[in-house]
């Protein structure tokens, strides 16, 4: 197994439930295991994190082992594993931001959202500190990674202080100008993508107010079809709606919703972001929208894109760069010729895209192993299965990885960092510290 993050965890329960007599090794390129939940969950969605409860208890049970610190592509390939592995799932997720084409979307101040939740998540490969001198700071898009970085950009520090955000993180927060968040859907309210928690969790914070402009309020024939269709469609709705007929008010900083905005262009001088520019857009009838050539210029000295994201390419795999995935059939990786790669498996969103919530992807792992078991009668067996193996591989390679008693021994020595300041946790995001403490113990 190739990540281990929610896709891979869950391919690997999938595996041992299903009574094979199977041993399975996961390779991580961080020295910690949980993936996303770990780098990619903004730090104050505490339910959210209680997730990891149940992938530990996947990686306690017998026949499950875990490399850390083993970048895949770098420390070994596909054609390495073969020789200790009948076959090798990748779901390595997707972290890198997906592109936004339209003028100034290089300018400094203009962000990807995945950078931000690294910064915030403390992944230990971003830079310690972030650009927080915006006063007015826009955020495009209209899914739950866009309020989960309006909420972080419009929260106090100390509102995180109680999270397990490190030191830097704080530090940098409590540093921040920003005293207004824009956040811009081209659709309107019924198309948004939030779910009705994420979106209520906005206005819990006592020094935010939530903002909703009531033009924004309107509905086509495909509108009220959706919102009829879906209990979750219908609880935003409701939310946005009851937020944008009551009195603004008092709270220190604002955190706007905006809808039937199209970014067109984002605004600077002398190479730094002072505005975007969008358009204004209307319903069509069902539920899709077109431009009206009314466009209006923001005043903001910063813009952070949360319009997706996508994985990356994978050495010595077959690749779809139109949607970012392995090509597949039910989890089996085809090459571009539409062949099977023999051996070869893909589980998360290296193999759907980056779509659907935890429920989506044990689905999605399930399949995968049901593909793989049935194909385990003619998969080739690995030259060298035995267990040491791969393990004096990686020390011949001199490559420094951790286990999973490794990563007991970090989350002990996190919690010990945050014990004596009353708090769950203190992340360390230095990875030769990870290192370290993986180690003790």
């Amino acid at each position: 197994m190739v990540g281990a993050g929610p896709a891979g965890i869950y391919t690997v329960d999938a595996l041992i439930k299903s009574g094979a007599d199977v041993g399975v090794d996961i390779f991580e390129r961080m020295p910690a295991p949980f993936g996303l939940i770990r780098y990619g969950v903004a730090p104050d969605h505490p339910r959210i994190k209680g997730i990891v409860d149940a992938l530990h208890r996947v990686l306690e049970k017998p026949g499950v082992r875990l490399f850390g610190n083993v970048d895949y592509g770098t420390d070994l390939k596909l054609e390495e594993l073969r020789q200790f592995y009948d076959a090798v799932v990748f779901a390595t997720g997707a972290v890198d931001d997906r592109p936004l084409d339209v003028p100034g979307v290089d300018l400094v101040g203009s962000h990807g959202a995945a950078d931000f939740v690294s910064w915030y998540d403390g992944h230990p490969d971003v830079a310690r500190t972030w650009p927080l001198t915006a006063r007015s700071v826009a955020v495009l898009g209209a899914g739950n990674v866009a309020i989960d970085v309006a909420r972080v950009l419009a929260k106090s520090a100390e509102e995180m202080l109680s999270t397990e955000i490190p030191d830097n993180v704080h530090a940098g927060l409590a540093a921040s100008a920003v005293t207004d968040v824009h956040v811009f859907g081209r659709r309107g309210p019924a198309q948004a993508k939030f779910t009705p928690l994420e979106l209520r969790e906005l206005d819990h914070s006592p020094t935010v107010e939530v903002v909703v402009d009531p033009e924004d309020i309107e509905f086509d024939e495909g509108s009220l079809t959706a919102i009829r269709a879906s209990k979750q469609v219908d609880m935003v709705v409701k939310t946005l709606q009851e937020w944008a007929i009551r009195d603004v008010g008092t709270r220190p900083r604002r955190l706007h919703l905006h809808f039937f905005h199209a970014p067109t262009a984002i605004l600077g001088t002398d190479g730094h972001v002072t505005g975007l520019r969008t358009e204004r857009t209307e319903l069509t009838g069902d539920g899709t929208v077109r431009g009206t050539g009314t466009f209006h210029d923001w005043d903001v000295q910063a813009v952070y894109r949360a319009v997706g994201y996508r994985s990356t390419h994978l050495a010595d795999l077959p690749f779809d760069h139109v949607s970012d995935t392995v090509p597949h059939s039910r989890g089996r990786v085809l090459d571009l010729d539409d062949d099977l790669v023999p051996g070869a498996y893909v589980s998360g969103w290296i193999k759907r895209g980056p779509i659907g919530l935890i429920g989506h992807t044990k689905g999605c792992s399930s399949e995968t192993v049901t593909s793989l078991l049935a194909d385990a009668p003619t998969l080739r067996p690995a030259p060298q299965p035995e267990p040491g193996a791969v393990v004096a591989f990686l020390r011949e390679r001199g490559i420094e990885f951790t286990t999973w008693q490794g990563w007991k021994n970090l989350d002990a020595y996190e919690r010990a960092l945050g014990a004596p300041h009353g708090r769950e946790r203190i992340k360390v995001v230095d990875r030769p510290e990870m290192l370290k403490a993986s180690r003790q113990g």
